[in-house]
């Protein structure tokens, strides 16, 4: 028997639809039951490639006897956080103040107002590790409520309050200076594992824009840190060397065991810091990881449409991880005795394993480099192997479209084309762009959600902010203007609807939601980057090629809001530190005036794109329509290229020998 999730379109949510517990999506109707009936809200929010949340739902969701408390005594709501990051956000700062940590599931008791007084993440059935059992919790919530519900009203009402002062921005007034910079790298300098690399203990999770940081900035001493980080990363087990792609996170201090999940916003951020090493160093073991992994999302999780998929599964069968690890039997069963044995030797699988039940996860740390196989051979093997894998059982994949994700899956693969030089990475940018501006972009509004032909949810501003930085970056690889005019009508939608224009920066959401206690101003950089970095990064990068004050000034705008918090928080803020490096320090503008496809062009854009530029403002164009183009035409022999920094502009070079000299 089904509950009221059967019509949903999440992946996530319909994993829950044939649960006991009388779930709810968020919505008119289960709002309204809890304010007619006034009972409490239960909101759990999670998302399909959760671990913990597959392990919440056979305990306790698909238990009767905890469905049937829920069911008496609450109106419980099922929210997928990917669908929903406002609700999420907010939540997950009420879980937070009342517990000091938070997670996913993320289990949150709300009044019908919507005001939270109880929560937590992950409860067992029965009290565990210190952790009260789920259903005596419930009780002795539904007890309180009905015995002291003016008390829980008023605690509710006192929570509310603080989270909207604590979410409230004090904004400065100039933009921050060096210092601040300073300070994060200092930061990242004290929290390096020397041995190991990565910024912190376990579990520990990639940090691309701490690493994209240290390379664009960074002293040499610093960008090793970066590099001994994105080494250890690759070999490690956190990269799956098979089939490409990262996991979420190492649950160790080694990159040795990961948590299995794929995460496309994971893969596209990482794919661009792989791209930035190579550009930094030519080393080429970063361009091949880099390909694996954009390899990675077009041959898993790209959607028929052209869109990408939002992840996949740490769990298969039921069981976390078991579609990646090995036993040496399993090795010699695919790939016979020999190969077998020299793969087991290169790849770390022994009889004892390092992960549970014997089995070992594919990692290289325990073989030395001078003693690895040839690069051919290794190569076949991993993908002989890769296909006998592929005839286990996959994990669940969530194949829900998100604006925001595409846009940075965008930025990856128009890079990509570029770092790389592969026409079948910037084909799959503009089919990715086609497709989103196809069926996300109605009547001059982004939406953030598709699934099966069906779009839904207004976008928020990391939607639109993400996506114009991805047609910038499309811009910037195949040189179509259109890119750039879509960009400039999502950037002034964005304006219109986000923009706080009192104290600058943005919010996350539009005006006027009726379903969300108080619009939230997102600043701190996480997995992905805030809001506002993504929104002031996009702005500055547009406002270069576009020629717009505006843009430009409402990109430096955030910048001032959120001078305060960067100065006393600089870790938390990397992402909106890399912005403020890029508008501090005047860019390398290179334009081109010739035919983007014509061998002479192609030969002048290898210089620009095998260098690290941070920053850098590129165009081509045959024609003068563009500002970058104004008064630059074509010659007749061939194309002109015209590089400028600030106010000072170098003579016009005909020649990629002549380019590289200027760049260099």
């Amino acid at each position: 028997m089904s509950n009221h999730l059967a019509g949903s379109l999440s992946p996530y949510l319909l994993q829950h639809a044939h649960n006991p517990v009388d779930w709810f999506p968020w919505g008119e109707a289960a709002l309204a039951k809890a304010k007619a009936e006034q009972k409490p809200i239960f909101l759990s929010i999670g998302y399909s490639a959760c671990h913990w949340c597959h392990v919440m739902e056979r305990e306790s969701f698909e238990n009767p006897a905890v469905a049937e408390v829920l069911n008496a005594h609450f109106v419980s709501i099922k929210v997928d956080r990917e669908e929903r990051p406002d609700l999420d956000d907010l939540y997950m700062d009420a879980v937070q103040a009342l517990t000091g940590r938070g997670g996913w599931p993320m289990s949150v008791w709300l009044t019908p107002d919507l005001e939270p007084f109880y929560g937590g993440t992950y409860f067992p059935p029965e009290p565990r590790g210190g952790m009260p059992g789920f259903i005596s919790l419930l009780r002795r919530i539904a007890e309180v409520w009905q015995e002291d519900r003016d008390g829980v009203v008023g605690q509710a009402g006192n929570l509310a309050a603080e989270l909207r002062r604590q979410a409230a921005v004090e904004p400065g007034t100039e933009l921050p200076g060096r210092a601040a910079l300073d300070g994060a790298l200092a930061q990242l300098r004290a929290g390096f594992d020397p041995r190991w690399g990565g910024f912190g203990p376990a579990p520990k999770f990639p940090q691309s824009m701490a690493v994209e940081l240290l390379l664009a900035r960074g002293s040499t001493e610093d960008r090793a840190m970066a590099l001994r980080t994105l080494d250890a990363m690759w070999e490690g087990g956190m990269y799956d060397h098979l089939g490409g792609g990262f996991a979420r996170y190492s649950v160790d201090g080694q990159w040795l065991v990961p948590h299995f999940e794929k995460m496309l916003y994971d893969n596209a951020q990482l794919a661009c810091a792989y791209l930035a090493a190579f550009q930094a160093t030519g080393e080429a073991r970063y361009a091949e990881v880099a390909r694996g992994t954009l390899d990675y999302l077009l041959r898993d999780l790209r959607d028929a449409q052209g869109g990408f998929h939002s992840s996949e599964d740490a769990d298969s069968e039921g069981e976390e991880g078991k579609f990646y690890v090995f036993t040496p039997a399993e090795i010699r069963e695919a790939l016979g005795e020999a190969d077998g044995a020299r793969f087991c030797a290169t790849f770390g699988i022994t009889e004892g394993g390092n992960f549970e039940h014997g089995k070992s996860v594919v990692h290289r740390f325990s073989c030395a480099r001078e003693a690895r196989l040839p690069e051919e051979e290794d190569r076949a093997l991993r993908e002989r192997l890769r296909q006998w894998r592929d005839r286990r059982v996959r994990p669940g994949k969530d194949d829900k479209v998100l604006a925001a994700w595409n846009g940075l899956a965008l930025s990856a693969l128009a890079r990509g084309s570029q770092v790389l030089g592969e026409a079948r990475y910037l084909d799959a940018a503009r089919d990715c762009a086609a497709f989103l501006r196809r069926e996300l972009w109605r009547d001059g509004h982004l939406l953030r959600v598709w699934r099966q032909g069906q779009a839904h949810t207004r976008g928020f501003l990391e939607d639109h902010a993400a996506l114009v930085e991805g047609l910038v970056d499309l811009y910037e690889a195949g040189f179509d203007p259109a890119w750039l005019g879509w960009a400039e009508n999502l950037a002034e939608g964005l304006l219109a609807r986000f923009q706080d224009t009192t104290g600058g920066g943005f919010f996350s959401t539009e005006a006027g939601q009726e379903d969300l206690l108080f619009r939230q101003k997102p600043g701190f950089d996480n997995a992905i980057p805030g809001g506002n970095t993504l929104a002031a990064r996009a702005l500055l990068r547009l406002s270069r090629h576009l020629q717009r004050e505006d843009l430009r000034l409402a990109a430096e705008g955030t910048l001032r809001c959120f001078a305060p918090w960067m100065e006393r928080a600089p870790r938390a803020f990397l992402g909106l530190l890399g912005v403020l490096d890029l508008a501090l320090h005047e860019p390398v503008e290179v334009a081109i005036s010739g035919d983007p496809g014509s061998p002479a062009v192609r030969a002048m854009l290898a210089e620009v794109h095998r260098r690290l530029l941070p920053g850098r403002v590129l165009s081509v164009s045959g024609d003068q329509l563009l500002p970058l183009h104004e008064d630059r035409p074509a010659s007749e022999h061939g194309p002109f290229a015209f590089v400028c920094q600030g106010r000072t502009c170098a003579r016009p070079v005909t020649t990629p020998t002549e380019l590289a000299s200027l760049l260099s």
